[in-house]
């Protein structure tokens, strides 16, 4: 059983919704990221998404182009991000996701990365743009290597495309609150708990739900319908607004803490 399922069975015994924090590696600067997985782990993630700095983020709003942006001027690549999670994993055992556009990954060498991906001690791998009709031999390739392929599904994906994700998914599916992308938003649609209960009917993996939940409300509000809650923009804008603060990592904790805290019961992981 993989790092990442552990977790969810962990979350799932203590009847608790889990949290997945989303930053870019190298944003503001690379040492800093080291030091916010860390205190990302300390302030009460379950899992951790890691962003590789792209060029062309399609399926990201302002918040996080900008933040690929920053990193990319700053010379930021793929395997700068695995170093700064071999770094952090000396000090943390939080699973940790590594969130990508294939392009840079496919310019790595999808064997490469894999091995490579697996002694940094990245324990799943995210591809947005990524179709799972086209994703067979990037999903052995992980397998192999013991690492768990996530997919992003959308309120627009078909049934059909939903049971050929779960047949490759491991870990969890990621299903992404609406259609557009990401970006934090007032009120959470309905098309969200709609899509969980459609991931639920072909797969037994736990399931995230992403792309727009900024707030404490918004995480509570998630948790009653989902397994965990990831919240990326709203810790990506804080992270920018605190740049060159030499208190950015004590805030961004401070700031998660009060996304997650109380940590309350979950009646997701109680079905």
């Amino acid at each position: 059983m993989s790092r990442i399922r552990k977790t969810f069975a962990s979350l799932k015994r203590a009847g608790r919704g889990g949290f997945i924090p989303f930053i870019t590696a190298g944003d503001p600067d690379l040492t800093t990221t080291e030091l916010l997985l860390i205190e990302l782990a300390a302030a009460g993630a379950d899992v951790i998404e890691l962003g590789v700095p792209f060029s062309d983020p399609v399926a990201d709003g302002e918040t996080i182009q900008r933040a690929s942006e920053r990193a990319l001027r700053k010379g930021v690549t793929l395997p700068h991000a695995l170093t700064c999670v071999a770094r952090a994993r000396q000090r943390i055992d939080v699973p940790i996701v590594l969130f990508s556009y294939f392009n840079p990954l496919l310019q790595f060498g999808e064997e490469r990365l894999a091995i490579e991906a697996r002694q940094a001690g990245i324990d799943g791998v995210l591809v947005t743009d990524l179709i799972p009709e086209e994703a067979h031999s990037w999903t052995k390739t992980l397998l192999q290597h013991e690492l768990d392929p996530i997919f992003l599904v959308a309120p627009t994906t078909s049934d059909q495309r939903l049971a050929e994700i779960a047949r490759q998914a491991r870990g969890f599916i990621y299903a992404v609150s609406r259609a557009g992308v990401t970006g934090a938003q007032d009120e959470m649609p309905r098309d969200a708990e709609v899509l969980v209960k459609r991931v639920r009917a072909v797969s037994d993996l736990p399931v995230a739900v992403g792309f727009g939940v900024s707030t404490a409300e918004q995480v509570r509000e998630v948790w009653r319908f989902a397994d965990a809650v990831v919240v990326g923009s709203a810790i990506v804008r804080e992270i920018e607004r605190l740049s060159g603060n030499p208190d950015l990592i004590d805030q961004v904790g401070h700031f998660t803490r009060s996304l997650i805290a109380p940590k309350q019961i979950c009646p997701a992981t109680l079905r």
